[in-house]
């Protein structure tokens, strides 16, 4: 019997609605372990999550059984729920709509890892808007300024 083998690494990237500051180092590996536990939850390979207090990086190894668009959508609504049942933050958390998604090669898993594992020492060098921009340029994704993120500068 003929079986689907593939080899997909995926990271995403998405902020905080209006991109506040209110992912606090206090909480943020909680939250970091949690969206990892939805992405293996959904049956994919989370390879690292972490991020700094207005965005998250997500490295996933993703089956073909499953878009990117609905790992997405569950991972940032079970999350946003998290943060708001164990009351983190004063009123209401939510994600901006969208999000980022870059492709790598086998060869790249560790440098993206590093990458993403380094975020706050990173961003202490580049803005968020800087290193999204960025990737679109280096992916030469076409895009439209009115449908990036919120960005507060």
């Amino acid at each position: 019997m003929a079986g689907t083998f593939s080899q997909l690494y995926i990271q995403t990237v998405f902020a905080v609605k209006g991109r506040e500051n209110l992912i606090d180092k206090k909480w943020r590996d909680e939250l970091c372990k949690y969206i990892s536990g939805i992405i293996t939850g959904k049956g994919q390979k989370s390879i690292i999550v972490n991020g700094v207090a207005d965005h998250i990086h997500c490295f996933i190894g993703l089956k073909p059984s499953m878009s990117i668009s609905d790992l997405m959508r569950d991972v940032k609504n079970n999350s946003s729920k998290f943060i708001n049942e164990k009351g983190f933050i004063k009123g209401k958390f939510s994600w901006q709509e969208g999000y980022g998604a870059f492709s790598y090669s086998h060869s790249q898993i560790e440098q993206v890892y590093n990458y993403i594992l380094n975020q706050e020492m990173h961003h202490q060098k580049k803005t968020f808007k800087e290193e999204y921009l960025e990737f679109l340029s280096r992916y030469e994704i076409d895009y439209k300024t009115d449908y990036l993120f919120d960005w507060l500068d």
